[in-house]
């Protein structure tokens, strides 16, 4: 039987690429962009935030040739949580799309206050970025969409090198 580990590791690379281009490309667009994100934008970054260093550890195993049974569990989960990441970006697109209602929350971050100068005060400073209203598209889709579409490539990338036979 051919040793399946050299096929492995550049999947588990090529998605931690992909994963680390996406999670550095929404921190770009916001940062440099100014493009605010909405709570269900930072929900979706969950995901890359869990995965990529337990994806890391599997590269570092697969590459040292060590515990490929850990290896490629951590594969798998680092795929699922990718899966996740699909539904999120599926749900937040859907909810831009109006197919269905976001969370009632969904509309920015104010905090309370006893006072009702400062209130006035706060409201005045604090942007309010809403969950159905899609920042950009491109080619018909928003951050979300894309969101969806990366996460399920990086998961079905992953979930094929976990999931293949020694």
């Amino acid at each position: 039987m051919a040793d399946h580990t050299s096929r492995r590791l550049p999947l588990a690379v090529l998605s931690f690429g992909l994963g680390l281009a996406a999670i550095l490309g929404a921190w770009g667009f916001q940062i440099f962009g100014g493009y605010s994100p909405c709570k269900l934008c930072l929900e979706q970054r969950i995901p890359y935030y869990l995965s990529l260093p337990v994806l890391l550890v599997a590269i570092l195993l697969l590459a040292a040739r060590k515990s490929t049974g850990l290896a490629r569990a951590l594969l798998v989960l680092a795929g699922v949580i990718f899966l996740v990441g699909l539904g999120l970006g599926i749900y937040h697109a859907g909810v831009e799309w109006k197919f269905w209602l976001g969370p009632a929350d969904c509309g920015g971050g104010l905090t309370t206050t006893s006072n009702a100068g400062d209130l006035l005060a706060q409201v005045n400073k604090t942007k309010v970025v809403s969950c159905t209203d899609a920042a950009l598209r491109v080619l018909g889709l928003s951050f979300a969409g894309w969101n969806a579409v990366v996460s399920a490539v990086i998961a079905a990338l992953l979930l094929r090198a976990g999931l293949r036979r020694a």
